[in-house]
């Protein structure tokens, strides 16, 4: 993928963008075409596809009071069918890979770094923070691991897995994207903002306010060609789409609610997110000021958080049944549903942890 021109530039600056916030018609759209009941016990977070390897990996927690081993559980991207796990990984909430060394990383303190096809843990790299959210940057090589709590960002080297640096961002991040060509966006879920970083000097250039068309930032889109980025937030409900270059907002969309997840497919010009009520978000680009909601998928009450395997344009998510919470914990009078802080739920039902692909 390659930087568009002056001219693509100018016109996400000048020209009024068009938008509608109504699902489109489509005739061939997007469905749930696969639902895997994997099973397993612990708790979960993000998911990550790796497109090359097609492998999928799911980091599972032990969590309070359970019997499940904290352990990355890795399924054949193709079938959905397990293929065997990474231990070492306690308190493991994303995975990140690099191509080019073969390693796999988990965001967990230590950092887990494996071979991607043995699955044999290679080191254990003790990190500060509370690693959450992790991405891989092609341009240095290197793996960001996520923090809400001081260093927010933790550099390895996804080479020999050595500590090159951190970075401060001034808030909690959730989702980053890079562009392969040496800039790091990070939305900031506390700040409502967007940090830019430089890769190369892994230092922090500037911060995108949202203007108040969103709060919460937790999922991130990066169209590399355009340099368009897709902030999916809390409250509102909504996608705001910003100039990478310069952090201009050029619109606003609505999307579900709890969002926790999101990304761009440059194969078909469509950003997305998955949120907590059960729906996934599909948004058109037809062009660098022009965007619709193309269509609301229904995926499984829970399913907030995805991934996209780029050679097969499907989306995956993860979602487990709950018993219905005890009555103390039952959400107060007007508390959203499907949010993060929906005032509590039951136990997880025993193996109904799920992998959902939608496609067309």
């Amino acid at each position: 993928m390659r930087l568009s021109g002056v001219l693509i530039v100018l016109g996400v600056s000048m020209l009024a963008p068009s938008v509608r916030g109504q699902t489109a018609p489509t005739d061939a759209g997007y469905k749930v075409v696969t639902t895997s009941k994997v099973g397993g016990a612990g708790g979960f977070d993000y998911v990550f596809a790796d497109a090359e390897g097609r492998k999928l990996y799911v980091p599972r927690s032990a969590g309070r009071g359970s019997d499940a081993k904290s352990r990355v559980d890795v399924f054949d991207l193709d079938t959905l069918k397990p293929a065997g796990e990474i231990p070492l990984t306690s308190g493991a909430r994303g995975v990140a890979v690099d191509p080019r060394s073969g390693h796999g990383f988990s965001s967990s303190n230590p950092v887990a770094m494996f071979d991607t096809k043995t699955l044999a843990v290679l080191k254990t790299i003790p990190v500060q923070g509370n690693p959450d959210g992790i991405l891989f940057e092609p341009a240095t090589e290197r793996i960001y691991v996520l923090s809400h709590r001081a260093p927010n960002v933790t550099v390895i080297d996804g080479k020999d897995g050595a500590i090159t640096g951190t970075i401060d961002l001034g808030g909690a991040p959730e989702q980053g994207q890079s562009d392969g060509k040496g800039h790091v966006y990070i939305d900031v879920e506390d700040k409502d903002s967007i940090a830019v970083v430089d890769a190369n000097t892994m230092k922090v250039t500037g911060h995108y306010e949202l203007g108040g068309k969103g709060s919460g930032p937790a999922g991130l889109g990066l169209d590399i060609k355009n340099r368009i980025l897709f902030a999916f937030c809390h409250d509102p409900q909504s996608c705001v789409v910003l100039n990478a270059d310069d952090g201009k907002i050029i619109a606003s969309l609505p999307i579900g609610t709890g969002v926790d997840g999101g990304g761009f497919n440059a194969n078909t010009a469509e950003a997305f997110s998955s949120q907590g009520d059960g729906t996934l978000t599909v948004i058109k680009e037809s062009g660098p000021t022009s965007f619709e909601v193309e269509q609301t998928v229904k995926t499984m009450r829970g399913a907030k958080t995805c991934t996209l395997d780029t050679k097969t344009n499907r989306i995956l998510l993860i979602a487990a049944e709950y018993a219905a919470p005890a009555a103390a914990t039952q959400p107060a009078p007007g508390a959203q549903a499907g949010g993060r802080r929906n005032g509590g739920r039951g136990q997880m039902v025993p193996d109904s942890f799920t992998i959902i692909a939608v496609g067309k």
